[in-house]
């Protein structure tokens, strides 16, 4: 009588071990996914890709320039100094970004404000900013005036 309540108990645990062990893992697998700041930069920025190519004059003209942005990195220790480029979809997505600069500025401050210096390194850093920059900014910006590309036009890490 005993053993037998002694079994029932284990394979019960055992039962509760494995559907929490699943759970967690269908969980970790779905966050993981969903989380990725560059898979959603990809996607939004398939999205809002131009129709035609644009000649130089034009991407000039669509294109607005963020000078010498300077914050602490993540951990307090780093900072950054960053220039970017954002490449709008129109000349007036450009003037709408233009007349939102502040708040555009306060955006890139505050992400990189929450990255590691190891972050923001070589391309893949650079990638990974532009993702989680054109994240927070494109909701921001109405139709037609989205954000199709940032490039780091000048980086000092220190």
């Amino acid at each position: 009588m005993f053993k037998s309540k002694i079994f029932i108990m284990v394979v019960a645990i055992l039962i509760a071990i494995t559907l929490i062990l699943t759970a967690a893992f269908v969980l970790w697998n779905y966050m993981d996914k969903s989380s990725d700041p560059q898979a959603q930069a990809q996607q939004t920025a398939e999205q809002v890709k131009p129709k035609k190519k644009l000649k130089p004059e034009e991407i000039k003209a669509n294109t607005a320039v963020m000078k010498d942005v300077l914050t602490n990195l993540s951990g307090g220790s780093k900072f950054i100094k960053v220039s970017l480029a954002f490449e709008l979809e129109s000349a007036d997505g450009k003037a709408a970004f233009d007349l939102m600069d502040s708040q555009m500025k306060a955006i890139v401050i505050q992400t990189l404000a929450d990255m590691k210096p190891e972050e923001v390194t070589g391309s893949k850093g650079f990638d990974n900013l532009g993702a989680a920059l054109m994240n927070k900014m494109n909701p921001m910006l109405e139709e037609g005036s989205k954000v199709s590309r940032i490039m780091v036009t000048d980086i000092v890490l220190q």
